[in-house]
C-alpha cells in the first residue's frame, strides 16, 4: 500500500470529516430513507431514490476517508528545518516577470487548497520547488503557461 503524506493539520481535518459523516450525516440519511419508505410505493418514490443516492455517496466518501487515514504518513512540519524545499515547507517566491510575491505551503494531495495557498506535493509548482534552496530560480510548466520564480524564503511553520 502506498502511503499518503499529509501534515498533522490535514490528518485532523480528515478525522473530523469522517466523524461528521459517520456520526451525524449517516443517521440523518437513514432517517430520510425510513421516512420516504413510509410514503408507500418505492418504485415511483423520488424522495426514497434521492435518499438512497445520498447514502451511496456518503458511504463512498466514508470508505475513501478511512482508506486515506489508514495509509496516512503524518509529517510533523514543526520538526523540520533548513533552507531546502521539501514537504511541509512554506515557500515565498517572486514572479520574475511581474515581480509579484507569492507564498505557498507544500502539503499532501488530500489537503491542498489553492485559496489558502496550500499546493499539493504532486502539483507542477511543488514538483519544481522540491529540492531547491533560497536564491534558486525555478521554471514552472503550469497549465496556464510557463512561469519563472525566484525562491526568496523557506520556512517550516
Amino acid at each position: 500500500m502506498e502511503k499518503v503524506p499529509m501534515t498533522s493539520a490535514g490528518y485532523v481535518m480528515l478525522q473530523e470529516e469522517l466523524k461528521e459523516r459517520t456520526g451525524s450525516e449517516r443517521p440523518r440519511i437513514v432517517d430520510a430513507i425510513s421516512e420516504a419508505r413510509a410514503h408507500g410505493d418505492l418504485s415511483e418514490n423520488a424522495e426514497y431514490h434521492a435518499a438512497k443516492e445520498a447514502q451511496s455517496l456518503n458511504e463512498g466518501r466514508i470508505a475513501e476517508l478511512e482508506d486515506k487515514l489508514s495509509r496516512a504518513e503524518v509529517i510533523d512540519v514543526s520538526k523540520l528545518s533548513g533552507d531546502v524545499v521539501k514537504f511541509g515547507a512554506t515557500v515565498s517566491l517572486i514572479d520574475e516577470d511581474t515581480e509579484e510575491e507569492k507564498k505557498y505551503m507544500i502539503v499532501g494531495d488530500v489537503e491542498s487548497d489553492v485559496k489558502q495557498s496550500k499546493v499539493s506535493i504532486s502539483s507542477p509548482i511543488a514538483r519544481a520547488l522540491i529540492g531547491k534552496s533560497v536564491g534558486d530560480s525555478v521554471e514552472v510548466a503550469a497549465p496556464g503557461g510557463a512561469h519563472s520564480y525566484e525562491i526568496v524564503d523557506v520556512k517550516y511553520l
